[in-house]
């Protein structure tokens, strides 16, 4: 049998997709028993025309909630409306079943944010430009839970 080809690219496509993410999310429901993920997004939309002007994106999945992305225009940022969103975005997840909570920012956008909101720093990692890192963070969402 011949070797398979290895291809290297920054453009992923649906068969893609399907393929390796489909094929993992197939083993990980074969190992443990069900299949919970469920996609999530919390919108704040303008008042008058409905455009998006901030949100957070993100998933449930195996009792755990990701926030993947987060982002709020300048314009709208310092009147508590992030607060409002994390906040939805985490009840939600408790209404999922999530008993925790995980993400990362990077140092320069909003881990202060986060910790005031009562998330935990548990690891970093530099990046680049030189100066910067990842920070990875983890929020309880159900005092005293524990996973199945």
């Amino acid at each position: 049998m011949a070797s398979p080809s290895i291809v290297v690219t920054d453009t992923i496509t649906a068969d893609m997709q399907r393929a390796i993410g489909g094929g993992l999310d197939a083993f990980n429901d074969e190992v443990t028993g069900y299949a919970d993920r469920i996609p999530l997004a919390v919108l704040a939309q303008h008042p008058s025309t409905d455009a998006i002007i901030g949100g957070a994106i993100g998933r449930s999945s195996l009792g755990l909630l990701f926030l993947d992305l987060f982002y709020i225009g300048p314009e709208h940022r310092r009147g508590g409306l992030g607060t409002t969103i994390l906040r939805a975005f985490e009840q939600e997840g408790r209404r999922r079943g999530c008993v925790s909570a995980v993400l990362y920012t990077i140092s320069f956008q909003a881990p202060g944010f986060y910790a005031r909101n009562g998330w935990q720093r548990f690891g970093e990692i530099p990046c680049l430009p030189q100066g910067t890192s990842r920070i990875f963070m983890s929020k309880e969402l159900v005092a005293g839970a524990s996973l199945p």
